[in-house]
């Protein structure tokens, strides 16, 4: 598995790639704003979107769903249940404060705690790692040690908590048995800021020591 990686947006959203090699397959995951760039980065990695994967559905995570479809019709869509109103309402999905407020229609699949995606040699199992938002998941390549953590896990800090539908409480069980039950060397891919480890974040995450 490849995975490159675009910055996108008023919020410095991270919008992966990750394709198989053999078949150039690829997976989108978090598609931000500006789509155009991410179309761009396809063309140039030279790989074909099979799939895209949502780890919330937050605008900025979200806001670029609607163009990408268009782009590639034959995409499915993977997400939680439990987000799906946030695809619907601006005001949920943090929209309302765009001159063009999102709304995206249901997508393909819907995906819960120990489902595997699969693509080529890809498969992505998923976490329900709720919190930030009801229907938050991650999704953990096993084999190449990576876990894609949406806005659950940071390096050095965790999602907010106080939009619509978030718990505190909820988001650290939710690391505590889900994410750092993973190998220490696990790379954690988040959906802002550098990369990280599970590791490193038991040791020194101020939000998480010791719980």
């Amino acid at each position: 598995m490849k995975i490159s990686y675009l910055v996108l947006g008023p919020f410095m959203t991270n919008t992966y790639i990750a394709w198989d090699e053999s078949s150039k397959k690829a997976v989108i995951i978090d598609p931000s704003f500006y789509p155009e760039k991410i179309w761009q980065a396809v063309m140039k990695l030279g790989v074909t979107p099979e799939k895209i994967l949502l780890t919330h559905a937050h605008v900025d995570h979200i806001a670029g769903l609607n163009s990408l479809r268009g782009k590639y019709p034959d995409a499915k869509v993977y997400m939680h249940e439990k987000d799906l109103p946030l695809l619907r309402s601006a005001s949920l999905n943090l929209s309302d404060m765009l001159p063009e407020p999102i709304h995206c229609e249901k997508p393909d699949v819907l995906v819960r705690e120990g489902d595997h995606i699969t693509e080529g040699a890809m498969d992505f199992r998923v976490l329900e790692t709720p919190g930030h938002t009801p229907g938050g998941i991650s999704f953990y390549e096993e084999k190449e040690g990576v876990v894609f953590t949406g806005d659950s896990l940071f390096q050095g800090s965790i999602g907010r908590t106080d939009f619509p539908g978030g718990s505190m409480t909820t988001l650290v069980e939710s690391i505590r048995t889900e994410l750092f039950a993973l190998p220490d060397a696990v790379h954690v891919l988040s959906g802002h800021g550098d990369p990280t480890t599970i590791g490193i974040e038991k040791r020194s995450n101020p939000f998480l020591v010791g719980v």
